[in-house]
């Protein structure tokens, strides 16, 4: 590509984004009443939301739908073509139904609105035109009012669906806001991938049960060490609880090498029948199980441990965490 090919290119590119990021501008500005008033519908919708276009507003539209189902509004996606061949059942009288369009005059999209009407559905649209067929029929109408779109030639829907795609997600973080959506909830509908997983809570992920070694502080190390064998998984680390059954210690096998070493060079293996309470380490980093995997994490990195044991409110020892755990589910 020549060197003027290459300005010409980046000055288009430039021009492009200006163009749809001073229309989405002008957006933020003219957001009035109506805009609550959708928030209001979707918040008082019993069944789903049920979005719907067709063309670009249509790939807009499955966007906008996956974000407001994935944050805790159930939705789904009807391409307005398919309903008007039988995927009008889908809609019920209890849903909302979003629908999109930049003219409002989509034969599609407006063939969907007699049978919305009919069915006793909402109708909530998001139109650059309040004149339209869409508009005027809408229960909510979000009216962007007319962009011109970025294409040279005037034609192709660029600024119109950035446009679109902004109010849709306006109007999803804004129902999210108002459902006061947590991030458990959050973690709950991303299992997978790097979202689920730095939401992941410490209860999630350690081992507990019988899995959980625990020793009380009147045993021996020689029990300490068959505790942390026999226990499934074989962590390597016990945690040692007082009378009361509180969080009092930590015992892990490399604690076990380094009295071993020692006993070896003095000559003297007695070690073995002392209570763990002589040897073991005295008030040790743990977490609180209600606490993200995350921030676990973080205590065996600055601390450069490879255990942790987990604890109640009332410090009781209720899990295990070992970064293999972590490595497990990819927190690392």
């Amino acid at each position: 590509m020549k060197d003027t090919h290459k300005r010409e290119a980046i000055q288009e590119a430039r021009r492009v984004i200006r163009a749809e990021a001073e229309a989405v501008a002008r957006l933020a500005d003219s957001i009035g009443p109506e805009f609550t008033a959708a928030v209001d519908r979707i918040l008082g919708c019993a069944g789903m939301v049920v979005v719907t276009g067709i063309g670009k507003a249509g790939i807009i539209g499955r966007k906008i739908s996956a974000t407001l189902a994935s944050t805790g509004t159930p939705s789904l996606f009807l391409h307005a073509a398919e309903a008007l061949h039988g995927d009008l059942g889908r809609i019920k009288k209890d849903d909302v139904v979003l629908a999109l369009s930049n003219s409002g005059t989509t034969d599609e999209t407006v063939g969907v609105i007699s049978a919305v009407k009919k069915i006793g559905a909402c109708l909530v649209s998001i139109t650059g035109r309040a004149d339209s067929a869409l508009a005027k029929h809408s229960d909510v109408t979000l009216c962007y009012g007319e962009v011109v779109e970025a294409c040279p030639m005037g034609l192709t829907p660029t600024t119109s669906t950035t446009v679109m795609l902004a109010m849709g997600d306006a109007l999803a973080m804004a129902v999210l806001g108002r459902r006061e959506f947590t991030k458990e909830e959050f973690a709950l509908f991303h299992p997978a991938g790097a979202l689920g997983r730095e939401l992941l809570k410490v209860t999630d992920v350690m081992r507990a049960g019988e899995q959980n070694p625990v020793i009380s502080m009147e045993g021996t190390v020689i029990q300490a060490m068959s505790v942390m064998t026999n226990t499934p998984g074989r962590p390597g680390a016990v945690s040692i609880v007082d009378k009361e059954g509180r969080l009092a210690g930590f015992y892990t096998d490399g604690d076990l090498r380094r009295n071993i070493e020692a006993a070896v060079a003095r000559g003297d293996m007695s070690f073995f029948e002392k209570p763990i309470a002589e040897i073991m380490t005295r008030n040790p980093k743990h977490i609180h199980e209600d606490k993200l995997a995350g921030e676990a994490l973080r205590i065996l990195r600055e601390n450069k441990i490879d255990q942790v044991p987990v604890i109640d409110e009332d410090g009781r020892p209720v899990g295990l965490l070992d970064v293999q755990d972590l490595l497990a589910v990819r927190i690392v």
